[in-house]
């Protein structure tokens, strides 16, 4: 590497450690970003320049100037991300609806729009037909165009593999990898970022909700599957082409229950609504109750009335669900669990007893174990989380082009 690339390579570095810390602290002087990065102050008087010209950060009064500052006529300035730089649309699909939030480049959300699916499985074409329309539709509610979007941020159910866009299995495609994000992007024109629902529900998490303060930290969402976000370190943690972090896939009892994904044994098999339905459908007759989430709701009335097999049916979910929050606990030793999601709306998989189940069954070190928090967001969050990853790809591609 030549001496201009390397200089090149450095600046770009320090441009990125600019840009995280004023991101991070939301609004914060030039001092304290040559403090948190180890910059020198002239280096970061020259980067938040260049930031600012490009119109990604931009200057802001701190609070109110003190007497001193107030003789020296030079009152306290801070830095902020530009919200206006972008405007950023995230999606979620499942098998019940499509959700839309649209954030600004700093994290505001601006708009937001909820629309049911007809179908719970579409094909790749059908999928990239109804996503389209879906966000033609949020736009219009929100009077903007799709013009005035600079990315788009889409969360999924299954294994994707967010590097590459492909959509290696998802229980709402038909196909079996395929590259949906490419599909998107020729129908949009416009960056499209995709990943797992429960990585961006973590990602959510971290940069709106109560993993803002946590370093390490695991998200478990439970709808009809079981999802699982890992944030290590403040980074969240995919493995190889995405197929980390497949928490309902982890194997609770050899040779069992058959999962959607086709294996058996899966906690997703025992914990899912499919799962708990599928179980009780014959002996509680749950064909005559109406739909899905109408037969859960009978189900878990059931089980509240003393009804014991819909009792022991649901128990055993809960005591699935605290072996494998035991496991998660045993491998990564977060300081925090949050469990989030639609099926966190009932208590069978967080009761007291089953949280001391769990503790029961993680190792003691001496340590304490991990907080377990219940966080019962609206249907926004994964929507939120698809925007902010978008915002992540959109703000890596203005940086690297930084001078």
């Amino acid at each position: 590497m030549d001496g201009q690339a390397q200089q090149s390579d450095t600046r770009n570095t320090g441009t990125d450690q600019v840009f995280a810390a004023i991101r991070q602290a939301s609004s914060i002087p030039r001092i304290d970003i040559a403090r948190m990065t180890g910059l020198s102050p002239a280096t970061v008087t020259s980067i938040t320049a260049d930031l600012i010209n490009r119109g990604l950060i931009e200057e802001i009064t701190a609070q109110a100037p003190t007497t001193a500052q107030k003789q020296r006529g030079r009152p306290r300035v801070n830095l902020k991300v530009r919200g206006a730089a972008h405007l950023i649309a995230g999606m979620k699909l499942s098998d019940k609806a499509v959700t839309v939030a649209i954030l600004d480049f700093e994290g505001n959300q601006t708009a937001d729009f909820t629309a049911p699916t007809d179908v719970a499985t579409r094909s790749a074409a059908d999928t990239a037909d109804f996503l389209h329309e879906s966000l033609t539709q949020a736009l219009k509610a929100a009077d903007l165009k799709l013009s005035n979007l600079s990315g788009i941020g889409i969360g999924i159910t299954g294994f994707v593999d967010a590097s590459s866009g492909h959509v290696q299995w998802s229980p709402n495609i038909v196909e079996r990898d395929y590259p949906l994000r490419d599909l998107m992007r020729t129908k949009l024109g416009l960056p499209v970022f995709i990943d797992n629902d429960a990585n961006l529900v973590a990602l959510a998490e971290q940069r709106f909700g109560l993993g803002k303060k946590a370093r390490n930290f695991i998200v478990v969402s439970v709808e009809q599957g079981v999802g699982m976000g890992i944030v290590i370190d403040g980074k969240i943690y995919r493995g190889s082409h995405g197929r980390g972090a497949e928490l309902g896939h982890t194997k609770v009892h050899l040779d069992g229950a058959l999962c959607r994904c086709g294996q058996r044994g899966c906690l997703e098999a025992y914990v899912g609504d499919y799962a708990l339905l599928r179980e009780a459908s014959t002996a509680l007759d749950l064909q005559t109750k109406g739909n899905a989430d109408i037969q859960m709701e009978y189900l878990l009335q059931e089980a509240r009335s003393g009804n014991e097999l819909a009792h022991s049916i649901v128990h055993r979910a809960g005591r699935m669900f605290s072996m494998g929050l035991a496991n998660v606990v045993n491998i990564f030793a977060p300081e925090l669990i949050i469990l989030s999601g639609e099926r966190m709306q009932h208590d069978f998989l967080y009761a007291d007893g089953m949280i001391e189940e769990m503790k029961k069954s993680i190792v003691q070190a001496g340590g304490p174990p991990p907080e377990v928090c219940v966080h019962q967001w609206g249907s926004q969050m994964w929507a939120k989380g698809a925007a902010a990853f978008a915002i992540d790809g959109i703000a890596e591609s203005e940086l690297a082009r930084a001078t």
